[in-house]
């Protein structure tokens, strides 16, 4: 999804809490993350990895100047022989403690060893955020959550309500949108929207990075 696209998602939502929560949950993992602080870990489910989320984050930290928010994906499987960005394994929620922030991001149960590990990370002193499908225990272990609407399906239902526009990947791509919002330096800030709307759409539909 391009800044294009993230736009006219946001003006479909105009009219809904969506584009608040999910700017006011990007801020909260924005405050979270600190220059020298223990890194952003970026972690789902033994059946769901955030790699698309991690590149975009990626990408907004290159591009606001804000380091901090470039992650660490952490992977419950580790293929051999693969980049050393990509080889983190699910170990290393293990020494995340003060300083640090885990991201978790998963459309539906994150699975009781995955919890048992993000509980131990908040112990320790973690910054405990989640992006998911609701899940109470994960919720009740972070310090700050999102859940994306159940999906609708593609037809109206009997009340008549239309299938609601986000799940689970949208939400991800408004949250990382707007993580690099408002942090160019001052000259690019008085940029006009359409120079800096139209900047970010050639980047944006670019290939991807090799580092991805």
């Amino acid at each position: 999804m391009d800044a294009v696209r993230v736009a006219l998602l946001r003006e479909v939502l105009a009219t809904t809490e969506w584009v608040q929560s999910t700017r006011r949950f990007a801020g909260a993992l924005r405050a979270s993350v600190a220059p020298h602080g223990g890194g952003l870990l970026l972690v789902g489910s033994a059946t769901y990895e955030p790699w698309h989320l991690a590149a975009h984050l990626d990408d907004e930290a290159a591009w606001s100047g804000l380091p901090e928010l470039s992650p660490t994906l952490v992977r419950h499987r580790v293929p051999s022989g693969g980049p050393a960005h990509l080889s983190v394994g699910i170990g290393r929620l293990a020494s995340a403690g003060r300083g640090a922030t885990l991201l978790v991001v998963s459309p539906g149960q994150p699975g009781a060893g995955l919890l048992e590990r993000v509980h131990d990370a908040r112990r320790n002193g973690a910054t405990v955020l989640a992006l998911d499908g609701g899940d109470r225990e994960l919720h009740a272990l972070a310090h700050d959550a999102l859940a994306a609407p159940a999906p609708t399906g593609d037809r109206a239902g009997d009340d008549g309500e239309q299938p609601h526009p986000l799940d689970l990947d949208a939400v991800q791509h408004l949250v990382s949108a707007a993580a690099g919002e408002n942090s160019l330096p001052a000259p690019r800030r008085h940029r006009r929207f359409r120079d800096r709307l139209a900047r970010l759409a050639d980047e944006l539909t670019a290939p991807p990075p090799p580092r991805w």
